[in-house]
């Protein structure tokens, strides 16, 4: 009996040395899971906030280069102020100059407005020429810079040169207009001419801030 009982304290100090060592490797796993889900959330919001910084430099940037941009279109609309070719375009003499830049490349596909400007304004005052049809046609193709709006027009005349002043009229027009084709027709009555032609828009832009939310 003597002998068996150093042998049974031998075989408890060792469960007690085993089940310490357990315990000690429990938390020191424990602590080393904390420490990695600490260090991974760290360098989520290291990247984060990198990411938030690089954004608020690019739209720094952005501002700085549109106030001095700014500042040149401001000078360039004062020269524009000035330009006599303008000036002498506008069609009332309160007008700034810029008006007659609107007025040649409106800002909306606004069908109503040209038809109008053409009957009554462009298209009339030829002596001699009658309008016999004016029809402004849907929206045509757009392109990057500008959107078209064409239209055909029919007129006769006994005279092929007042004809030939109204073509010269259509030229001259402050608002942008190009001829496609021109027919011409000789009969008793006189002379009738086709003209398939497009003026031209350019839609608005805008400019304003706008917020962008930047996800981690």
């Amino acid at each position: 009996m003597a002998s068996l009982q150093p042998a049974m304290k031998k075989r408890q100090v060792i469960a007690n040395s085993n089940r310490t060592m357990f315990v000690w490797i429990a938390i020191m796993s424990a602590v080393i899971g904390i420490c990695a889900v600490v260090g991974y959330f760290l360098f989520q919001q290291i990247m984060f906030k990198t990411k938030v910084t690089n954004e608020l430099d690019n739209t720094s940037s952005i501002l700085h280069e549109n106030n001095k941009n700014a500042q040149t279109l401001i000078e360039n609309v004062r020269v524009l102020e000035t330009n006599q070719a303008l000036n002498s375009a506008k069609a009332q003499p309160s007008e700034k100059a810029l008006q007659v830049v609107l007025d040649a490349l409106p800002a909306d596909a606004n069908t109503l407005a040209l038809g109008s400007s053409l009957q009554q304004s462009l298209l009339t005052g030829v002596a001699g020429v009658t309008i016999d049809s004016l029809t402004v046609l849907p929206q045509g193709e757009a392109t990057a810079s500008a959107g078209q709006l064409p239209f055909s027009v029919v007129v006769r005349s006994t005279d092929a040169s007042s004809l030939k002043d109204l073509l010269n009229r259509i030229e001259r027009s402050i608002r942008i207009i190009d001829v496609d084709s021109v027919t011409l027709e000789k009969s008793n009555a006189g002379y009738t001419m086709t003209i398939q032609a497009h003026a031209y828009y350019q839609a608005e832009k805008t400019v304003q801030l706008k917020d962008k939310v930047v996800k981690p």
